[in-house]
This record gives C-alpha cells, sequence and structure tokens, in this order.
C-alpha cells in the first residue's frame, strides 16, 4: 500500500507538475477575463489596458439612391485596448454599420449594428446593439 501512494506521487513527478502548473495559468486567465479586469498576461508583460466611450453615427452602406432612416442614429461603443492607442482615436475611426444587402424595402425592421475597430482595439459594449430601419423603395 505504501508503495503505491509513493508511485502515485514520485511516478511521473514533473509531468504532474507541469499539468497543475498550466491548469492553474488556464483557470486564472479564464478568472481574469470574466471578471473584465486587467488580464494576467497584460500584468505580466506590462501593458495596461483601458477603456473609453465613444459615440459613433450608424451608417448604411450601398444605400443605392433609397431612403434610409436608421432610429437611433448613433451607439454608444465602450472600447477597450491600449490606453496610447485610445488617446488617439476618434469617433472617424470607427464605423457602425446597418448590413440592408437583400432588403428592397422596410418600416420597422430591426438590424443588429456591426462595429469596425483598428486593430489592436476590441469593443466591450455596444449600446443599443440593434436600431429599427425604415428603406424606402428604389426611384
Amino acid at each position: 500500500m505504501i508503495v503505491f501512494v509513493r508511485n502515485l506521487v514520485v511516478k511521473d513527478f514533473w509531468l504532474k507538475l507541469f499539468s497543475l502548473v498550466l491548469a492553474i495559468l488556464i483557470w486564472l486567465t479564464v478568472q481574469f477575463s470574466i471578471s473584465k479586469e486587467v488580464s494576467p498576461w497584460s500584468a505580466l508583460i506590462g501593458r495596461a489596458v483601458d477603456e473609453k466611450v465613444l459615440t459613433v453615427p450608424v451608417s448604411v452602406p450601398a444605400a443605392e439612391a433609397r431612403a434610409v432612416t436608421v432610429d437611433p442614429a448613433q451607439v454608444q461603443v465602450t472600447l477597450r485596448g491600449d490606453p496610447k492607442l485610445l488617446k488617439t482615436l476618434g469617433t472617424e475611426d470607427i464605423r457602425a454599420i446597418v448590413d440592408l444587402t437583400g432588403v428592397e424595402m422596410a418600416d420597422g425592421l430591426s438590424r443588429h449594428v456591426q462595429v469596425i475597430l483598428p486593430a489592436g482595439i476590441s469593443y466591450t459594449q455596444l449600446t443599443p446593439d440593434a436600431v429599427e430601419v425604415r428603406v424606402s423603395p428604389k426611384n
């Protein structure tokens, strides 16, 4: 019995220790990402993460001579990233678009807003995430 317990601990000790450390790192990464605090990876390499809220106009690409009304016309985007990069960002660097592919005419159609961001920036919140669209037929 003693030999069994000793082999349970000592046999492949380094592999078991490596597995334990890896499991702890994965658990810490998941916990920090859920709590929206600074990630352990950012803390290890010394990069701070900051947030910024911008109000961005909603656009409809390729409206093609149709009268398109979007309500609300602006959305609030909470951005997250490197503080130096966030300071230089403006509303012209971020696009909030509504895809109306295949829609000929609509009144009160609800569509999700897609956000296009520069590299190195992500968004954590979009308010509202859907807008009401009215599309008149082509002339």
